[in-house]
């Protein structure tokens, strides 16, 4: 297949390209510098991408988004938050519509954020959204989506969990207190972490491709675990202690109130019905085994 990516330099969307490569597939990353041969040039802010951008191209893999924890939730952050979704989502969606030949897949991101905060709810694709800004910031980007579909294309939502990797992401910031002893539970602990390999978030995507799937997915494995179970386990693969819990008052301090409090001390039991339903096979169904095999890369 031809695949088109974008955020293909993102962590994800740099160990899809190497696995897509790696098993014969052609990828066309999607880029916002002047692009060379076998890219496609794009700029969400000034609304444009290359005409006739999708012609030829199978697959549509659209990753890109302002990161969700890189910076404070200023008003302007989370503005530049949901304008990166939609407004990249909404060109990409132009450009699959007006395209001569259009892909047949489109495999939009989102995120478990969809579904808002429970301690007690367990969540699958025909759950409701949730409230608050980041279930809104959900809503949003995948109704920015939805022009995509046609008698053409399918569209799949990503409603992505926490990506498992030594090389980015949440466990990456982590490791380095994990490995000094200092790592604990985040506040009261109960809140549940549905979480995924990046092997399997990568198995997934290429799973989708061709899998006839259209609607929302979530990318989680199947046994999500709370903070206190993924500290224990985190703190046992590494051969450290975890027991100094991590007061909320210190990261609120550090991130901001609210942001802390939606990436670390909320949370969600995000299972995935539609993966398992279309026979993905998963390569790390629990935790421990996921951290060994991502730790040990």
């Amino acid at each position: 297949m031809r695949v088109a990516i974008t955020g293909a330099s993102g962590l994800i969307g740099t160990a899809l390209s190497r696995h897509l490569k790696g098993t014969g597939h052609d990828v066309v990353p999607v880029v916002r510098r002047q692009p060379t041969a076998n890219e496609i040039g794009w700029s969400v802010t000034e609304g444009r991408i290359d005409e006739d951008a999708f012609a030829g191209i199978d697959a549509v893999v659209h990753l890109a988004g302002a990161g969700i924890g890189d910076r404070r939730w200023t008003d302007d952050y989370k503005k530049l938050l949901v304008e990166s979704r939609t407004a990249g989502t909404g060109l990409v969606a132009e450009a699959v519509r007006s395209a001569s030949t259009p892909p047949s897949v489109v495999l939009s991101g989102s995120a478990m954020g969809y579904y808002g905060e429970s301690l007690t709810e367990t969540f699958d694709e025909t759950s409701p959204n949730g409230s608050g800004f980041l279930a809104d910031l959900c809503v949003e980007w995948e109704a920015a989506a939805q022009p995509v579909r046609s008698e053409h294309t399918r569209l799949a939502l990503l409603r992505t969990g926490l990506v498992l990797s030594a090389e980015g992401g949440a466990l990456k910031k982590q490791l380095p207190l994990f490995k000094l002893g200092l790592g604990g539970r985040m506040g009261h602990g109960r809140q549940w972490q549905s979480w995924i390999s990046i092997d399997d978030m990568v198995g997934a995507i290429t799973h989708l491709l061709t899998a006839p799937v259209d609607g929302p997915v979530n990318l989680t494995a199947p046994n999500p675990v709370t903070n206190a179970e993924f500290t224990d386990t985190l703190g046992e693969v590494l051969g450290r202690p975890t027991f100094l819990p991590i007061p909320t008052f210190g990261p609120k301090l550090l991130l901001g109130a609210e942001l802390a409090e939606n990436l670390l001390f909320a949370g969600q039991k995000v299972v995935p019905t539609v993966l398992q339903q279309t026979g993905y096979e998963f390569a790390h169904t629990d935790l421990a085994s996921a951290l060994r095999a991502v730790l040990d890369n």
